[in-house]
C-alpha cells in the first residue's frame, strides 16, 4: 500500500509538472482539483481503513493538507491565470515537490502498515508500565551517582475470577532490542494464562523510557564493544569472554531485581496485577543477549520452572581455558525445562564458533533440552521487527530472510506457549519438530 501511494502521488506531480510545462500555465483549475482531490481521497482511504492511520502518515496527510489549503485559497481568490513559464524553474520546482512526497513518505515505508498476529487465547490482554528503582545498585553507565533503575511492561489477562492466579514470565530483550520486541508472542501468551513482564535493560535497550518520561538510549560503549564482538578478530577469545561475563551479569542482576520485586509486591498485593501472579510458577525467556541471560539466570535461582533461549549462546555456561586458549563448555548438568530456537544465522555457528560451544547439540549437560530449528529466518525473523519493518529488519540483519515472516513467529509463539504449557502448568505433551 505505501508504494502504490508512493507511486500514484509520484506519478500525479510529474504529470501536473509536465501539463504545466506543455500549456505554459502554473495555476490551472486543473491542477488545483488534483491536489484538493489528492487530499480527498487520501482521507477517504484513511476514514474506509484501506490505509490503516498511524502517526507516520502524519507528515504525508500534513503536505497533502496544505497543498489543498493552498490551492483552495488560490482558487477563492480567483487567481487563475497563464502566464509564461521558465523550463528550469519549473523543472526544479517539481523536484522539490516529488523529494518532498518521498521524504513525507519514509516513516510510512519504514513502518508500514501490517496484520499484527492475533491472540489465540480466550482472555483479553492488558498491558501496564512500571519503572522500577534498584536501592542496592549504583548505575555504572551515568555520568553522576544515582541508582540504577529498570523500566518494564507487563502483558497480563483480564481476570475471568478474582481468585484466579497465572505464572509468572519474565523476558530480556536482544542486545540492542527494546521490550517491546517479541509484542506478539507476549499477547498470546497472556491471552492463555500468563503474566508476562518484559524488561528494558537502560543503556543496553536501544532506548527505554521511564514512568516519569526520562528517555535513556543505548550506551555507545556498549554498542561498539558488541559490534566488534561480532567482528572476527577484534578481540582475543580472553578479551570477548570477559565482555560477555560482563554483559550477562548486568542482565541477570536486573531480572533478579526485577523477579524480587514482583515477587514481594505479589505478596503484599499493592496492585491487582501484582495479584494474579502465581508466584511458585516462574519462566524466563529472551531473544539473543536476552536469551543468553535467561539461561544464565535460570543457574541461579531455584524458583525458576523453565527457560526459552531465543537464538543466544550460552554465555554462562561457557570459561576460558588460558592453557588452550580456547572457550570451553562447563560440564554440570542443566536440570529444567529448556526450550532452544534457533534461526539459521546461529544454527549455522553450533559447530564451528567456539563462543556456541556450550549450545552444540551433543553437549551432555543439556541432553534433556528440547532444540528447533527455522530454516530460512535470519536472527531478527524471531522478533516482531519484520512485521513493523522489514526495511529495518533486512537492514540489521544483513538480509531478507527465506521464509514468510508470520509463519515464523506464529510458529514460535505456538511452541513457547506449549512449552510453557507442559513445563510450568503440566497441561499436554510437547514434541516439537526439529526442523520447521
Amino acid at each position: 500500500m505505501e508504494l502504490f501511494i508512493l507511486g500514484v502521488a509520484l506519478t500525479i506531480e510529474l504529470t501536473l509538472a509536465v501539463y504545466a510545462l506543455i500549456t505554459r500555465n502554473n495555476r490551472s483549475r486543473i491542477k488545483s482539483w488534483t491536489r484538493i482531490s489528492m487530499f480527498l481521497g487520501f482521507a477517504v482511504l484513511v476514514v474506509s481503513k484501506v490505509i490503516v492511520w498511524h502517526a507516520a502518515w502524519g507528515l504525508f496527510a500534513g503536505l497533502l493538507l496544505i497543498l489543498a489549503v493552498k490551492e483552495i485559497v488560490i482558487l477563492l481568490r480567483k487567481r487563475i491565470s497563464a502566464y509564461p513559464r521558465n523550463v528550469f524553474s519549473a523543472l526544479l520546482k517539481s523536484v522539490l515537490l516529488a523529494f518532498a512526497v518521498f521524504v513525507t513518505l519514509i516513516p510510512v515505508l519504514l513502518f508500514p502498515q501490517h496484520r499484527s498476529p492475533q491472540a489465540t487465547g480466550p482472555y483479553p490482554v492488558n498491558t501496564a508500565t512500571y519503572t522500577y528503582i534498584d536501592l542496592d545498585r549504583t548505575e555504572e553507565f551515568a555520568d553522576e551517582e544515582k541508582q540504577r533503575s529498570v523500566n518494564v511492561e507487563f502483558w497480563y489477562p483480564e481476570l475471568a475470577n478474582a481468585n484466579d492466579t497465572y505464572p509468572l514470565l519474565v523476558f530480556s530483550h536482544g542486545a540492542f532490542g527494546i521490550k517491546t520486541s517479541n509484542d506478539s508472542t507476549f499477547t498470546e501468551l497472556a491471552s492463555h494464562g500468563y503474566v508476562v513482564v518484559s524488561i528494558d535493560h537502560p543503556y543496553h535497550s536501544f532506548y527505554t523510557v521511564s514512568d516519569s518520561g526520562e528517555v535513556v538510549t543505548i550506551n555507545p560503549q556498549y554498542m561498539r564493544e558488541v559490534n566488534e564482538a561480532n567482528r572476527e578478530g577484534a578481540y582475543s577469545l580472553e578479551e570477548f569472554f570477559e565482555l560477555t561475563q560482563k554483559w550477562i551479569k548486568l542482565r541477570t542482576d536486573d531480572m533478579n531485581f526485577v523477579i524480587d520485586t514482583v515477587l514481594e509486591q505479589a505478596e503484599q498485593k499493592s496492585d491487582p496485577i501484582y495479584g494474579r501472579i502465581d508466584t511458585q510458577k516462574i519462566g524466563v525467556f529472551g531473544h539473543s543477549m536476552g536469551g543468553a541471560a535467561s539461561v544464565g539466570l535460570s543457574r541461579e535461582r531455584y524458583d525458576i520452572g523453565a527457560a526459552v533461549n531465543i537464538d543466544a549462546p550460552f554465555f554462562s555456561e561457557i570459561r576460558y581455558d588460558p592453557a588452550a586458549d580456547d572457550l570451553v563448555a562447563k560440564s554440570e548438568p542443566y536440570t529444567i525445562p529448556l526450550l532452544n530456537v534457533y534461526s539459521d544465522d546461529v544454527w549455522v555457528q553450533l559447530d564451528n564458533s567456539s563462543a556456541y560451544v556450550a549450545n552444540r547439540i551433543s553437549n551432555p549437560a543439556f541432553a534433556d533440552a528440547y532444540t528447533v530449528h527455522f530454516e530460512g529466518a535470519k536472527h531478527l525473523s524471531l522478533t516482531d521487527l519484520p512485521l513493523y519493518s522489514p526495511f529495518l529488519a533486512n537492514m540489521l540483519q544483513g538480509g531478507r530472510a527465506d521464509i514468510d515472516k508470520y509463519t515464523v513467529i506464529e510458529t514460535q509463539n505456538e511452541l513457547i506457549l506449549q512449552f510453557f504449557d507442559y513445563a510450568l502448568k503440566q497441561q499436554g505433551p510437547f514434541d516439537p519438530r526439529k526442523t520447521y
